[in-house]
Parts: structure tokens; C-alpha cells; sequence
């Protein structure tokens, strides 16, 4: 049963009576998916197969009628004749490479002279996850300037923060949206590295040694060869491969990956517990007609944080089996790394798109609730001040032990009313013990026990963070 409709207004055609991937049409764009689509694939063979025929003709081995055939008939992939051709040899690659010869009665003749199939197969790899990462750079961009945005705009705006799942301290919640796109930042610096140093394999033959095209050019030619081939291509290559380009450069570009999906599963893993209702200081977006629970309608659950948590989870997975790759390949090559590269690769890349567009969805919706994080504020925060107090209590001249004592008193039956759902008396506490006002007055606690003084920092530091940010995606 073949169904046409719109998800997320994208035109999609689905066949409902065989098994889809998620990734065909729930998670990742359509920018994404096409790069890794099988057509694009067989586009990239067919390129990869001209661009040789072009310095092979430079090199005299092919005539220009047999190039200007191949040229005509380069967009011309036949999935169905492909598909039918691989049923009959069991090899992909060769079966493309059959039905493009059939198709160029002039040029077919020569299509994959002196080549192995990684040759073609590595080589388009690469070029598909250069373009892969080129969009998943952009999408970083986009969400890092989102970011600094919103540090711009909270900033100043205090907050109680947690360690141990526990208040701790002020802090701002400009600053701790900085935590989060300071870690996006160095994701988005580290792929732009590994963007310009991806590599490919070259057109070095069965086991590496180029041996194929010496035969054909003669080995005082091979190196202005591969440089051609190298420039037409906009690619550079391995300067040492065997049957395959090193397969760690997959484990270093997957973990990379990996890196960028640990800092959003960070900020999605936040948002649940702040949008937890104890808490309730942020909300993930929610639309009008939204549905949280199937058994409770009250419900508004953090599904968009989830699930970047859930594929998060699942990419963290993926550079192990990258490692498994590079380190089991024996010798000059073994196929034990094909199958699994099929899957691992575009989902990599579609499973980071996916964590991007959620990222930039909850964080264009962000609904920061003022009231909630005030009432956790006054509520939590006057316990951070009491080392303030201690330290000016001992810089007046009090006993250290003795000041402690008292001030630990107070902060339990402060905590035991709080506890009980009571205001913070805290301050009235301190402010009202005549031993602590011998050596403060009540005014100068009262600045003390302030927590809008006592943030250290953070809002400079959290405005330093989005303009360093800002002036490098600029540059």
C-alpha cells in the first residue's frame, strides 16, 4: 500500500506493506537524505568514473568521441536495470558500471580503466560526507547565533544554580546558556577542522601501490596523474592507502559527530529536569494542539527534549563501531567494514541533522518562566550567602567556629520551613541575631545577604562568551 502525504509539509510517498527506516522520512531533512539516497550515490560513481576518463584522455588513453558519449550519459541512472543487473552478479558497483557501459556504446568501453571498486566507492564517500558536513556546519551556525542571542538576553537574569541535582549557588541563566554554546562552539571548530582535512583515497588500485595506472601512464607520470585527478575533484588524497582509504578517518569523523550529539544531549538533559513542574523554569515550545499523554490530557511532556536524548544516545554508539573497523581490517583489506558502513554513515550524519533542527525548534519556542525561577531563587539562594556573611563575620574580627555554629543553626530551621513550604527566613534569622550583629550591622547584612551581589562575573563572562562567538561565525 503506497500512500502520498505531508509530514512537516514535505512531500513524502511511503509503502506502508515493507519495513521503513525512521530515517526515511520521521528523522532528518530531505537535504540530508538525498545526499546519502542511492541515486546520488550512483551520480557520484558516474562522476568519479568521467572525471578518470577526462585525464586518462589527457594521458591519450581516451579519445574524445568515447568521452563527449560518456559525458551525454552521466545523469542517466536506470535503478531498475541497476537493481536488475546486481540480482545477477551480486556487486552494486559492477552492475552501475554495467548499465552506464550499456548506455555509451562509444565510451563504455573504457569506464573504470586501471580502477579497483574503492577506487570509486572510498572517493564518493568522501565526497558525500564533505557535503554532509558542510550542512550540518550550517545548521551549528544557525543554532550557535540562536544561542548567543538568547545569552544576550538573559544575561543579567539570576538564577539558583545546582550541583548534584541539588541548589547550590546564584548563578544567571545567560551564563548557563553559555556552558551550552561554549561547548557547541568547540563541536563547531572541531568539524570545520575535520571538514579540511578530510581525505580520499586516491585512484591507487587494488591493494594501494597504483601498480594498474603505471601500467597504463608509466610510473614517472603517476604522481601529475593523481594531482589531476586530485584538483578536477576539488579532493585531496591519502598520500599512502591500501584497498581502502584508513578507515580512521571514520572513527575520527564519527566521533566528532559523537561529540556534537553529547553537547545537545547536555542541554536537552538539562531542559528536562529545569521544565520538570518542581522546577518549572524553562519550556521546550508546545503547540496549541499538541498532545502530552495519551492517558493524561494535563500532561505537557518534554518529547522534543527526549527524543534529542534518545538519538543522541544511540550516535554515541556509532565511533565504536568506526573503531572496530580501522582496527579489525586486516592486512591491505577486508569486506567485514562494507555492510555496516551502509548504515552507519548516513545515520551518523541524519541523526546529527535531526538534533540540530530539534535544537533550533525548542530554542526559537524557548519559554523562560521569570516567576518560577525567582520563587526557586528566593527560596534557595540565601543559603549560597551564608559563606559571604561568615567570611565578612571573621573579617570583623568574630570567631570563625563560634560564627559557623550559629550560622548553621539558622540555615536548618531556614531549611525545615522552606521544606514545610514556607518562605526563606533565612535573612531575618541572621539579620536578628544580636551576637551576629556585634560585629555586622543589620544594613550591611542585608547587602551581604543580596544575591543579586553575590554573582560573581557571569553575566560579563556570559556576554564575552557570545561575541567571541559572534565574531568568529563572522570571520
Amino acid at each position: 500500500m503506497f500512500r502520498r502525504f505531508l509530514f512537516y509539509n514535505i512531500p513524502m510517498t511511503i509503502d506502508y506493506e515493507i519495513y521503513q527506516s525512521p530515517f526515511t522520512w520521521r528523522y532528518g531533512s530531505q537535504e540530508m537524505r538525498k545526499i546519502w539516497s542511492e541515486v546520488n550515490k550512483r551520480l557520484l560513481w558516474r562522476k568519479l568514473w568521467v572525471t578518470l576518463a577526462e585525464v586518462q584522455a589527457e594521458f591519450g588513453l581516451v579519445l574524445p568521441e568515447q568521452l563527449a558519449d560518456l559525458h551525454g550519459q552521466m545523469g542517466s541512472v536506470d535503478m531498475p536495470r541497476a537493481l536488475e543487473v546486481e540480482a545477477q552478479i551480486h556487486h552494486d558497483l559492477m552492475a552501475e558500471l554495467k548499465v552506464f557501459a550499456e548506455q555509451c556504446p562509444h565510451g563504455g568501453g573504457i569506464l573504470h580503466l586501471g580502477a579497483t571498486s574503492m577506487d570509486i566507492e572510498d572517493n564518493a564517500d568522501v565526497l558525500r560526507q564533505r557535503e554532509s558536513l558542510d550542512l550540518i556546519i550550517n545548521e551549528l551556525k544557525n543554532l550557535l547565533l540562536l544561542f548567543i542571542n538568547k545569552i544576550d538576553t538573559w544575561a543579567d537574569l539570576p538564577l539558583i544554580a545546582f550541583t548534584h541535582l541539588q541548589p547550590a549557588e546564584p548563578s544567571t541563566l545567560g551564563y548557563r546558556l553559555a556552558v551550552y554554546a561554549q561547548d557547541l562552539f568547540m563541536d563547531w571548530c572541531a568539524l570545520q577542522t575535520t571538514r579540511k582535512e578530510l581525505r580520499g583515497k586516491g585512484f591507487r588500485g587494488a591493494v594501494g601501490t597504483g601498480a594498474s595506472y603505471t601500467e597504463l601512464i608509466g610510473e614517472k607520470n603517476l604522481v601529475d596523474f593523481e594531482n589531476r585527478l586530485s584538483r578536477r575533484l576539488e579532493l585531496e588524497f591519502f598520500p599512502v592507502v591500501t584497498q581502502v582509504y584508513p578507515r580512521k578517518q571514520d572513527f575520527i569523523l564519527l566521533s566528532h559527530l559523537a561529540g556534537l550529539g553529547a553537547s545537545l544531549h547536555k542541554f536537552a538533559f538539562d531542559l528536562r529536569f529545569l521544565q520538570s513542574s518542581p522546577i518549572g523554569e524553562l519550556n521546550e515550545p508546545f503547540g496549541q494542539q499538541q498532545v502530552g499523554s495519551s492517558a493524561m490530557p494535563f500532561k505537557r511532556n518534554p518529547i522534543q527534549a527526549e527524543k534529542i536524548d534518545s538519538l543522541a544516545r544511540l550516535l554515541a554508539q556509532m565511533p565504536r563501531s568506526t573503531w572496530d573497523n580501522a582496527a579489525n581490517s586486516l592486512l591491505e583489506r577486508t569486506l567485514d567494514d562494507s555492510a555496516n558502513r551502509r548504515t552507519l554513515l548516513p545515520e551518523a550524519f541524519l541523526i546529527c541533522d535531526e538534533l540540530l533542527r530539534t535544537a533550533k525548534r525548542i530554542l526559537n519556542g524557548l519559554v523562560v518562566n521569570e516567576k518560577a525561577i525567582q520563587r526557586n531563587l528566593q527560596s534557595n539562594a540565601p543559603f549560597a550567602a551564608v559563606e559571604r556573611v561568615l567570611m565578612a563575620l571573621v573579617k570583623a574580627g568574630a570567631d570563625r567556629q563560634v560564627m559557623h555554629e550559629y550560622l548553621r543553626e539558622h540555615s536548618l530551621a531556614a531549611w525545615a520551613a522552606v521544606q514545610s513550604g514556607n518562605p526563606n527566613p533565612l535573612g531575618e534569622l541572621i539579620r536578628h541575631d544580636k551576637e551576629i550583629v556585634r560585629f555586622l550591622p543589620a544594613d550591611e547584612l542585608y547587602h551581604l545577604l543580596d544575591i543579586n551581589h553575590y554573582l560573581g562575573d557571569a553575566p560579563q563572562r556570559a556576554r564575552q562568551m557570545a561575541e567571541t562567538i559572534r565574531e568568529t561565525l563572522k570571520g
